[in-house]
C-alpha cells in the first residue's frame, strides 16, 4: 500500500511541476517579499514584526493559490480525461488514489512554503541582519493548514467541479476560522466540540510580535491536522467509493 500511495505521490508532485504553476506562484510572491522592506507606509524602515507578520500573510496566500489549483482539478481533470481509469486497472484502490494524490500535493505545497520561507529569511537577513527563525514556525503552521484545505478540496472534488470545489473549500476555510462568531451565545456552547476550528493553526501574533509557541502547542497543531486531514480524507474516501466509475 504504501508504495501505490508514494507511486501517485510522486507522479502527483512530478505532474504539478511539470506544469511550472508552482514557481510562477512563488516566484511573484518571491518578488513581494523583496519589495515589502520599501513599501512607503513604513516610513524610515520597516519594523522587524511588521515585516514578519506582512511576510506570514504572503506565504499564507500563497499556499492557499498553490493548495487550491492543485486540488480544484486534480481528481475531476483525471476523471474526464478517464486517466484514473488506468490507475485504478493496476491494482490500486481508491483510497490509495485519493491518499496519494493528497500526500502530493502536500508535498507541493509544503515545498513551496519552504522556499517562499527561505526568500524571507535572506531579505531579513540582508534588510536587519536577523534571520528570523521563528518564521519557520509560521510556515509550519501555514503547510499544515493548507494541508487541511488541500485534503478538504480531494474529499469535495470526488463529486464535483472546479468551481463548487474552491467555493466550498474557501467557505469551509471560513467557517474554520470563525467558529466564536457562527457558534456563539450560551446556548450554542454545546455544539463547539462538534464544530472543528482551524484556528489552532494562526500563530501569527506569537510568531510575527512575540517569542513564538512552545513544542507542546506545535504538537497540538500537529494533532489537529491529523484529526481534520484524516476526517476529511476519509469522508472523501467514503463518496469516492460510492462514485460510479
Amino acid at each position: 500500500m504504501i508504495a501505490r500511495v508514494g507511486s501517485i505521490a510522486l507522479g502527483v508532485i512530478a505532474d504539478s511541476l511539470r506544469r511550472k504553476v508552482v514557481y510562477v506562484i512563488v516566484f511573484f510572491a518571491g518578488l513581494l517579499a523583496l519589495a515589502i522592506p520599501s513599501l512607503p507606509d513604513y516610513g524610515v524602515g520597516v519594523q522587524a514584526a511588521v515585516f514578519r507578520e506582512v511576510a506570514l500573510a504572503l506565504s499564507y496566500i500563497t499556499a492557499l493559490v498553490v493548495a487550491l489549483s492543485l486540488a480544484a482539478n486534480r481528481v475531476p481533470g483525471e476523471v474526464e480525461r478517464r486517466t484514473v481509469y488506468n490507475v485504478l486497472s493496476k491494482g490500486v484502490g481508491r483510497a490509495e488514489y485519493l491518499i496519494g494524490t493528497w500526500v502530493g500535493m502536500f508535498g507541493v505545497i509544503a515545498g513551496s512554503v519552504a522556499a517562499f520561507t527561505a526568500i524571507e529569511q535572506i531579505v531579513a537577513l540582508i534588510t536587519y541582519q536577523d534571520a528570523m527563525w521563528r518564521l519557520w514556525q509560521g510556515a509550519l503552521s501555514i503547510a499544515l493548514e493548507m494541508g487541511v484545505v488541500a485534503a478538504i478540496a480531494v474529499a469535495v472534488s470526488t463529486v464535483t467541479g472546479p468551481v463548487v470545489v474552491v467555493t466550498a473549500s474557501l467557505a469551509l476555510l471560513f467557517a474554520g476560522h470563525a467558529r466564536s462568531t457562527l457558534v456563539g451565545g450560551e446556548g450554542a456552547l454545546a455544539l463547539k466540540p462538534l464544530y472543528p476550528s482551524l484556528d489552532a493553526f494562526n500563530i501569527v501574533n506569537p510568531v510575527a510580535h512575540g517569542s513564538g509557541v512552545p513544542a507542546t502547542y506545535v504538537a497540538g497543531m500537529l494533532a489537529v491536522f491529523v484529526g481534520l486531514t484524516g476526517l476529511a480524507l476519509v469522508i472523501g474516501v467514503v463518496l469516492f467509493s460510492q462514485r460510479d466509475l
